[in-house]
């Protein structure tokens, strides 16, 4: 009772009502798949992301995220990773299965308008 009364608080629902997740066998989390995402991928950029992809010969796509410390500190390096992380996990049943993608966001992401951002992702992430 006391969990439900909490997420009444904090306006979360449970992962059995439908909420888009973000589960490990999304996420690339080991070196080797993201060395191998920059050796054998293709390249796309703009003025807010590069992203690198490859395909991955899997039923979905897996993502990873890697931001350089030279877009600041860690406070801004960890919210820039929350709101790229949060447009893949609302998005990620509109991007094409089968890729692995590593997102590198640019500095003028920590300030930019959430919707921009995902708009200009969104359009990077249309791999055919």
């Amino acid at each position: 009772m006391r969990r439900a009364a909490r997420r009444a608080v904090i306006g979360s629902l449970p992962n059995s009502a439908g909420r888009l997740d973000f589960p490990r066998e999304v996420r690339l989390v080991r070196r080797g798949d993201f060395d191998a995402v920059y050796r054998a991928g293709k390249r796309r950029s703009n003025s807010h992301f590069t992203v690198f992809f490859r395909a991955n010969q899997l039923p979905h796509s897996r993502f990873g995220f890697s931001i350089k410390k030279a877009l600041g500190g860690a406070v801004v390096r960890n919210r820039i990773r929350r709101r790229v992380r949060e447009i893949v996990r609302c998005h990620r049943l509109e991007i094409p299965a089968g890729w692995d993608i590593v997102i590198h966001p640019k500095s003028n992401v920590a300030k930019g308008e959430f919707a921009a951002l995902t708009a200009d992702l969104l359009q990077l992430l249309r791999i055919n």
